[in-house]
């Protein structure tokens, strides 16, 4: 377990965690402390609760019970004893800390106009760790090369939360931009350019803009940006050859990756989805697989501590659309009679699919690099 990670517990909370034997403190991912109820931790896919001792149990009722005065000293040991000057985390529902572990907060949230404006009564932590796994990437980045342009596809990584996802783009920007290909057909091509758009500060971890993580010598970070923004802003100021954006999802998000492989910059992002048909029931990104943005997908699937991967071409997502594409572009209601099997079962192009209805966030205005302006969200 990261030292700078334990330090943040109150003692007797740390002393509990510094007993749990290696099985779980080598492969641990989560820590869940909520208040007055049993300390829980996940490790290898698998949970427990702790006892006093840190030994492991499946009982709740035998389990370690944070108190009051336990999530209070946490959380003032997340914010650095200023509540306030870390307002928008709060709103956000989540903090960053050193070393890129994020820590998601539950409590009450308060409104203002609608809209979440922060928390408070904070009762709940779920202290996400992470970790670097040099390698990684070697086992997946040759099915993803573009041999002719000897660079990387445009390639969308795919899976549910805490299968790797943010440690595999990691791994594959640090090879990237050193030129560690790992093909025998990829000798010679050197390195590329890579920007990271690290909206949540934990693909890089960095600290005072400089990363914690090893990214290679040809990276740029642009930490705690939002992506859609963040990504224009990378390409009119820093020229990449290939961005990095973490979950991608919203409109803008789409918009802002159409810029980019317009101004000819390779893509590497990843979404929350547990398999294919949940990509193409997305209507965002239903959207950029009709449009044959993505040229491979990879599905990433834990089992025990091990990490699979599974490549998909992006034509074969594009043949694959048709039963999602009316549900996923808004063309119909879920429940609507008659027409919709047929609609369904009907091939759809890309130019001939209306945005989806969904509510989403104001869009940014965004400007290519060419200097062209206009709002986002349209077709691409």
């Amino acid at each position: 377990m990261p030292q700078p990670v334990l330090e943040l517990f109150p003692t007797s909370l740390r002393l509990v965690l510094e007993r749990m034997p290696p099985v779980a403190k080598d492969n641990l991912e989560e820590i869940r402390i909520r208040e007055n109820r049993p300390l829980e931790i996940g490790y290898g896919s698998r949970y427990s609760f702790l006892r006093e001792d840190g030994s492991l149990t499946e009982q709740f009722r035998e389990a370690y019970v944070p108190t009051k005065e336990h999530c209070r000293a946490l959380l003032e040991r997340i914010t650095n004893h200023s509540i306030y000057a870390m307002e928008e985390e709060l709103r956000r529902g989540y903090v960053t800390v050193s070393g890129g572990h994020r820590i998601g907060l539950v409590g009450r949230a308060v409104l203002d106009r609608g809209a979440v404006s922060h928390l408070r009564d904070i009762a709940g932590f779920n202290v996400r760790i992470a970790r670097e796994r040099p390698g990684f990437g070697a086992q997946v980045l040759p099915g993803l090369l573009d041999y002719q342009a000897r660079t990387l596809r445009h390639t969308l990584v795919v899976s549910a939360p805490q299968q790797g996802k943010t440690t595999l783009i990691r791994d594959l920007a640090r090879c990237i931009s050193t030129g560690q290909w790992h093909h025998s057909a990829a000798r010679g091509w050197g390195s590329r350019k890579v920007g990271i758009i690290d909206e949540r500060s934990e693909i890089a971890a960095c600290q005072n803009g400089v990363p914690s993580f090893d990214l290679g010598p040809r990276c740029d970070v642009l930490d705690a940006c939002p992506k859609a923004e963040g990504m224009m802003m990378m390409l009119r100021s820093m020229s990449p050859e290939v961005l990095v954006v973490d979950e991608i999802g919203r409109p803008e998000d789409a918009e802002a990756i159409r810029e980019a492989i317009h101004a000819g910059v390779r893509v590497l992002a990843t979404a929350h989805a547990s398999d294919l048909a949940d990509v193409l029931a997305r209507p965002v990104l239903a959207r950029l697989a009709a449009e044959g943005v993505f040229s491979a997908y990879v599905f990433l699937s834990k089992r025990e501590e091990r990490v699979e991967h599974r490549i998909v071409s992006g034509k074969e997502a594009g043949q694959a659309l048709s039963p999602y594409a009316a549900r996923a572009f808004g063309a119909l209601p879920r429940d609507a009679p008659g027409e919709e099997a047929s609609l369904t079962g009907a091939s759809v192009r890309p130019d001939a699919c209306e945005p989806a209805r969904s509510k989403s966030r104001p869009m940014p205005v965004i400007r290519s690099p060419n200097g062209a302006c206009g709002e986002g969200g349209g077709g691409g």
